[in-house]
């Protein structure tokens, strides 16, 4: 009976996974049909009635429109903007001033910034803002996608101001240092590696790595050892935002000291304008960064690191339940104090300072919706699968079926069921309500550290991102590649399966080991 209940739970999972990898569907169309084939299951087989799936699924799609597709939608609108006003192209031609070479520029943006921005807000902006950035500047869209969500799954854990690993504090009443200290450890060998695969990734194999070592080495280096220290003594609100700034700084110092001309294959191309010979002054640099400078300045302003006015805006929210059954959610809508808007109003300000006029913004906008109107049915689809399996038992069948299979070697599987989790639901912060009590509740029972346990949840979810077709939408749509997530997905798969193998690997040594 518990195989059958795994077994009918898991089609809804591979089915996007046919459908996405095998029978190359596009990604709005495979999570529609997705979200009618759980509806199906949910009603007939684990009896949740008509209301309570609906409101489920519309529970799903109002989290999905606010405050996900708000803040991709808002990333989106600041780089077309930026196209726009023909800032992009001064950006380009200073990011070269710093290098010429696509490798070096890729962990810069793709790996500094996109670990600031998860830790400042979460939500896809650090897949993304730097992807449209990198793109921009003339790198790959399909690699630096794939590169982006493989580099984005090890800041999941301390993202958004460490709200994942707080939130599975509280569902596990693990003490929030001594877990953030465990979050690190089991981490800190998948971190330090990434940077040495988005490097293969962008430069389009292993090949890449010639005469980037020294670099790729910094980007590793500065990263992980103040990452590190700071969840040890700390704590998870700010080990991405210090680790992300001192591996920014770094690079930029390690770019000019090891500078060499790249090869043809790594060069990036300024247009006629950009290659001009005249310098940029520091005002006009100063106006072709300011949307994204603006969206520092009001995302660090606006969190918790800066109390006053935070609290000052935090209870400008709604909050009510959506699901007509027991047990239901009550959704929080916070209408100013939230990633989306800061970053709309950033993108704003950004242009008035770029000279686009208001008719200007307007058709900009309009355009990013209606190019990316496919991005956000995808999202919404997924997430109303994700809550309409949540609430009918599903994913708790997947969950308790896998601890039943395995036993004393749990460990090595407990990765994948946080993995699970974020395929299905595209957040770590939602897989560590779903599976955190699980994971430190069977850990008791087989005498394990269940904090141990708790921390390889919230590895196995931020791996799980890499793979899951919300984030693979953000993705494919930030560079202009609707229609292409099944390609992501096949070629980010394999990433997935080394990062859960090795996660398991690290699981199980360190339990042993009595961690």
């Amino acid at each position: 009976m518990l195989f059958l209940q795994f077994a009918l739970a898991m089609l809804p999972i591979l089915w996007l996974i046919a459908a996405l990898s095998g029978l190359k569907m596009a990604g709005h169309k495979a999570c529609l049909i997705a979200l009618l084939l759980t509806a199906l299951l949910a009603a007939f087989h684990w009896e949740l009635n008509a209301a309570c799936t609906a409101t489920a699924a519309l529970e799903g799609i109002l989290n999905a429109l606010w405050p996900i597709c708000l803040v991709i939608i808002a990333a989106l609108f600041t780089y077309n903007l930026t196209l726009k006003t023909g800032a992009m192209e001064l950006i380009k031609k200073m990011l070269a001033g710093v290098s010429r070479d696509r490798r070096v520029l890729a962990l810069i943006i793709g790996w500094g910034f996109g670990n600031f921005m998860e830790g400042m807000a979460g939500f896809g902006t650090a897949v993304a803002i730097p992807a449209s950035i990198l793109v921009g500047i003339g790198l790959d869209p399909i690699s630096t996608v794939i590169a982006c969500l493989v580099v984005n799954s090890t800041p999941t854990a301390f993202g958004s101001v460490g709200v994942p690993t707080v939130t599975l504090a509280s569902v596990t009443g693990a003490d929030i240092l001594p877990l953030s200290a465990s979050v690190a450890v089991i981490q800190c060998l998948l971190t330090f590696v990434s940077p040495f695969l988005m490097v293969c990734i962008c430069g389009k194999g292993v090949k890449a790595l010639k005469g980037m070592l020294p670099i790729t080495l910094t980007a590793a280096v500065s990263f992980t050892v103040p990452w590190f220290f700071t969840a040890h003594w700390l704590g998870p609100e700010l080990p991405n935002i210090i680790g992300s700034i001192c591996s920014m700084g770094c690079l930029i110092a390690a770019a000019k000291i090891f500078s060499r001309k790249p090869e043809e294959a790594y060069a990036i191309q300024l247009s006629k304008t950009a290659a001009a010979d005249r310098g940029i002054s520091l005002g006009e640099g100063m106006k072709a960064w300011s949307s994204f400078l603006l969206i520092f300045i009001l995302l660090t302003s606006t969190s918790t690191l800066c109390p006053p006015i935070h609290n000052a805006i935090a209870g400008i929210q709604s909050t009510f339940t959506v699901y007509a059954g027991e047990g239901g959610n009550a959704l929080s809508f916070s209408w100013i104090n939230t990633p989306g808007i800061m970053i709309f109003l950033a993108a704003i300000l950004g242009g008035f300072i770029q000279k686009a006029s208001v008719r200007d913004m307007c058709q900009v906008f309009a355009e990013t919706l209606k190019k990316y109107w496919k991005t956000i049915l995808t999202i919404c689809s997924v997430m109303a699968t994700a809550k309409i399996m949540g609430y009918s038992g599903m994913i708790s069948d997947i969950a308790q079926f896998l601890v039943a299979a395995a036993g004393p070697f749990y460990p090595l599987i407990a990765p994948l069921i946080g993995g699970l989790g974020a395929f299905v639901t595209g957040s770590g912060t939602s897989t560590c309500v779903l599976f955190g009590g699980l994971q430190s509740e069977t850990a008791a029972a087989l005498g394990l550290n269940p904090t141990w346990m708790a921390a390889a949840n919230v590895m196995g979810a931020g791996i799980g991102k890499m793979v899951c077709p919300q984030g693979i939408a953000i993705g494919a749509g930030a560079v202009n590649q609707i229609g292409s997530e099944s390609k992501i997905l096949s070629a980010v798969f394999k990433y997935f399966l080394l990062y859960v193998i090795l996660a398991g690997i690290l699981c199980y040594i360190g339990s042993s080991l009595g961690l």
